[in-house]
């Protein structure tokens, strides 16, 4: 099992630029397989990974995810291809679906069929990466458009790898079989090993479903990581985050991380905090988590207990953990990132 390390939400964790560069060079000094970046509607994960590309030698540079409704799929392949050049062939396209607190406050756009949409979009811009010219009918996509001046056109810049991967993120059981379908790698975000481990059956089945094989495909769980000999500190360090994800990371009637957690078994507390949280009690969202849903969600607590964690997710068939790390400063997150690997080796 690989390790990769998360930039999460570039600005939220109070660091400047040159201490964002230093934790991605000690990343790759200590074998970190990848980096990666999200986007929700601060900072562009793309152009990051553009810069992080000239400051780096070898580690991979992922977008974990960008939001498949904030571009058109000829437009992420054009990104995917130039950064794939401008690194030497170390970048990976991890798109997502959102949802529709952003998609309809932030881009405008209804939130509607997005697994349709989605089958659709990665279809084109698998198409655009293998530079074929673009011809496409689909429920949601039609390129050139009908009855127009368009013409069928072909990507003008070649990736450097000859099969970009692509990586869906994905936490329900159609999106996971649609990754097992089309994707070259999953990422499921805060899922516990157990659950992953239930979850790989669904992309068999999506891989059968498109007469493919699994070999080579690589399942990437991003969680929280932090290794220190107090759990109950532990515990309380990782609780704000999960607040922001189960309370806030949606709306009301569609969070998907609510929903999960919902579906581990904590259905009340689930409501509890993200009631609290869309009211503006912070304070008291952050309380409702229970140790047991923190267990579950994240990995922490001494480094014998953390080793046994991230082995339980390589039993469970992850090859790569995307950890994110909590401390507000960067001489704590470069201690993590170096005990996190010990852990892991």
């Amino acid at each position: 099992m690989r390790l990769g390390y998360s930039l999460a939400y570039w600005g939220s964790a109070g660091l400047n630029l040159a201490e964002h560069r230093a934790l991605v060079r000690e990343a790759e000094r200590l074998g970190y397989d990848s980096v990666w970046s999200a986007e929700t509607y601060g900072t562009d994960p793309a152009s990051l990974m553009a810069w992080l590309a000239g400051q780096t030698g070898r580690i991979a540079l992922g977008t974990s995810v960008m939001q498949m409704p904030a571009r058109r799929p000829v437009a992420a392949a054009m990104t995917a291809a130039t950064i794939d050049q401008i690194s030497g062939g170390r970048f990976r396209l991890g798109l997502g679906f959102s949802g529709p607190q952003l998609v309809e406050g932030w881009h405008g756009l209804p939130f509607e069929r997005p697994l349709v949409h989605a089958r659709d979009y990665i279809n084109v811009v698998r198409m655009a990466l293998a530079q074929e010219p673009i011809s496409y009918e689909g429920p949601t996509l039609t390129l050139p458009l009908p009855d127009s001046q368009g013409k069928e056109l072909t990507l003008a810049v070649a990736p450097v790898q000859e099969r970009l991967p692509i990586y869906l993120g994905a936490l329900g059981a159609e999106s996971i079989r649609l990754a097992g379908e089309l994707a070259d790698g999953w990422l499921p975000f805060h899922f516990p090993a157990g659950h992953l481990a239930d979850c790989t059956g669904l992309l068999r089945e999506g891989a059968e479903r498109a007469g493919r094989s699994l070999d080579g495909f690589d399942v990437a769980p991003m969680v929280m990581v932090l290794v220190d000999d107090d759990l109950e500190t532990a515990y309380d360090m990782m609780r704000p985050m999960l607040a922001l994800y189960l309370g806030g990371m949606g709306s009301r009637r569609m969070n998907f991380y609510n929903r999960l957690a919902r579906r581990l078994g904590f259905e009340k507390e689930a409501e509890t905090l993200q009631e609290a949280f869309l009211a503006g009690r912070q304070g008291e969202a952050i309380s409702a988590i229970p140790d047991e849903l923190v267990d579950l969600m994240t990995v922490c607590g001494p480094p014998a207990r953390v080793r046994d964690r991230l082995a339980a997710y390589r039993e469970a068939g992850a090859t790569t953990l995307v950890v994110g790390v909590v401390p507000p400063t960067l001489r704590l997150r470069l201690e993590q990132l170096r005990l996190i690997a010990e852990c892991a080796s």
